[in-house]
């Protein structure tokens, strides 16, 4: 350290309609250093109850200065001077009862510390926070978990350490598993967004770091700067250790885990259709498996940084909270008469990026996910790229071997790729849940090039309005993405069918380095790829299309796998193959809910 820890707080009640506390210290258990919260506390009030925020993007870091077009459309109630990307406002939330505290994560902003994120160390700091926020003497001892993305993903690790005083949990398009949601999309690196949020969002904000208040991106750290050197020491970097490490059993990876049966508290998980490339799967499988008694579902569309602050969405929120932070039960949260499962159901061609327009999709009300009204349907994909649907693939019989090719280590900007496309749908048909395709594949190596020993899968899952244009949905990003999309390494094809959480619509892989299966040429694979969930009301006339590529294809946007040492030349050159005939059954099982 380049200088010995300081108590620096200080609180103001005069120049805020709030009470403000801002570097307030938190000592963790077992020696394990410190945490620095800032607290939002309403005025007049003895004692309340709490919303809890932990992560790495800068407490004293204003919304206007970390992204200000963002900041400038949320809606003008969550305005304060003290919001911040991606956490509620303390403006709002205490004029409504509560109060906030706010943490930097160990080893950012104001917290000292080792740099890890989503680490077994960091999770235990954040249950030292919880801890300490409900036993302070303003805090009614009942705490909330609210935030999106990295403060929504962070919610699943804590709650499932079970930590005194937490009461009830909203992850709100956060993703749930490390490994399959966000690093490693059918142990495929992910490389391009994970080395965008650790540059411009993680390491620009590392505790010591010189520098920050002249950028303005938080003040400076109140015991100086540290030296390059000793950042570097004091940090484990994301774009190094999810290249070094592939598979779950990796100390990396493996430090990250926990058991989602471990939530007991009441959790509402909010999933975002667009968001088929990080959070959505993580927020879905999230809610499946979490152990509370009182778990409900709800999906939105939108851009990923402006619903958690519509007034119908906040008031969601607000409803849910009151109803276990405040005994206030509006909706029949606490006794589980609120709707288990509320869809969002994607009708039409409505343009991307246009919240107003997408208030057209209505919503409808189910009692579990997946639907129990599913009919898990077989489309049967053809040597010459139909997909047809069982009454026409009856008609279809294939009696010679036939295969259809496409170059490997395809990418974004020269995408390698083969499409399979559906008759015109006869009547309106709606697909909701998950989605796997069964593919029959092999790769040839190029004359004279390296011998190839793995093929990379990247599937995508498109609508064809009945006017022909395919029908664009709001991404990430406020970028134009498709249905949905899946991915698979074929050496890590092997599917664990004992698992407990094993389905025929959603395989189980244990990613394991005894997972790794052979890859040799010539060789035909079967392989079931998972395919993140979805929604579409097809209309008449409209159609489906189903594409395999060899890399990322149109609505991949920042979340990119192409990192060179993850899919080298040696590994992967050569032409991909898809296989069709007597023996090999290639299909795509969608997820049809009947007409009522």
């Amino acid at each position: 350290m380049p200088n010995t820890i300081k108590d620096l707080s200080r609180a103001d009640s005069n120049s805020f309609p709030y009470i403000y506390e801002e570097n307030v210290t938190i000592s963790l258990a077992n020696n394990a250093g410190l945490i620095r919260c800032n607290i939002y506390r309403p005025k007049g009030v003895a004692k309340s109850p709490v919303l809890v925020t932990y992560g790495p993007y800068g407490k004293d870091i204003h919304y206007k200065d970390f992204a200000t077009q963002s900041y400038n459309e949320v809606n003008p109630e969550h305005h304060s001077a003290h919001s911040a990307w991606e956490t509620p406002d303390p403006g709002f939330w205490t004029r409504h009862g509560y109060a906030v505290v706010r943490a930097d994560e160990r080893g950012l902003g104001q917290s000292p510390g080792h740099l890890d994120t989503m680490s077994r160390g960091t999770s235990e700091a954040f249950v030292d926070v919880v801890e300490w926020a409900a036993d302070q003497p303003w805090s009614t001892g009942k705490i909330g978990l609210l935030g999106i993305s990295y403060y929504a993903g962070s919610q699943w690790r804590v709650a499932a350490r079970q930590p005194k005083g937490l009461a009830c949990m909203i992850p709100w398009e956060g993703m749930s598993d490390y490994y399959r949601d966000r690093c490693r999309h059918g142990g495929i690196l992910s490389n391009t967004f994970i080395k965008f949020w650790w540059d411009r969002q993680v390491v620009s904000n590392q505790y010591g770091r010189p520098g920050r208040a002249a950028r303005n991106w938080g003040p400076d750290t109140l015991e100086g700067d540290l030296s390059g050197e000793e950042l570097l020491a004091n940090r484990n970097d994301q774009t190094i250790d999810n290249v070094v490490n592939q598979f779950r059993d990796e100390p990396y990876y493996a430090s990250k885990e926990y058991n989602m049966e471990d939530i007991k508290v009441p959790l509402l998980s909010v999933a975002n259709w667009g968001g088929i490339l990080l959070h959505l799967r993580g927020n879905v499988v999230g809610y499946m498996n979490a152990g509370s008694e009182l778990k409900y579902l709800r999906f939105i569309t939108g851009r990923h940084d402006l619903p958690f602050y519509y007034p119908e969405e906040v008031e969601i929120q607000r409803s849910f909270l009151d109803a276990f932070l405040k005994g206030e039960d509006r909706a029949g949260w606490s006794t589980g008469h609120a709707p288990k499962v509320d869809v969002l159901l994607r009708k039409g061609n409505v343009g991307f990026n246009d919240a107003e327009k997408e208030r057209a999709f209505t919503r409808r009300v189910e009692s579990a996910w997946p639907l129990p009204s599913t009919v898990y349907t077989r489309f049967v994909l053809t040597a010459d790229q139909q997909l047809l649907p069982p009454a026409a693939a009856c008609s279809v019989t294939s009696t010679k071997l036939q295969k259809v090719d496409y170059r490997a280590l395809g990418t974004l900007d020269a995408p390698q790729l083969i499409q399979f496309t559906t008759p015109v749908f006869e009547q309106e048909t709606e697909i909701t849940g998950h989605v796997v395709a069964h593919l029959n594949v092999s790769v040839t190596p190029d004359k004279g090039g390296p011998l190839p020993s793995d093929i990379d899968l990247f599937v995508t899952l498109r609508y064809i309005s009945p006017s022909g244009e395919e029908v664009y949905y709001t991404g990430t990003a406020g970028d134009p993405v498709p249905l949905t999309k899946g991915w698979l390494r074929v050496s890590m094809r092997k599917v664990n069918e004992k698992h407990h959480r094993h389905r025929e619509y959603l395989p189980y892989r244990d990613y394991t380095s005894k997972d790794v299966l052979p890859v040799l040429p010539g060789e035909v694979y079967p392989v079931d790829v998972e395919i993140w969930p979805t929604n579409v009301i097809i209309e008449k006339g409209g159609r489906l299309v189903f594409e395999v590529s060899s890399g990322d294809t149109q609505g991949s946007g920042i979340f990119q796998h192409n990192d060179p040492t993850d899919r080298s030349a040696e590994k992967f050159q050569g032409t991909n193959h898809i296989h069709f005939g007597p023996t090999y059954d290639n299909y795509l099982t969608l997820p049809i809910i009947p007409a009522n």
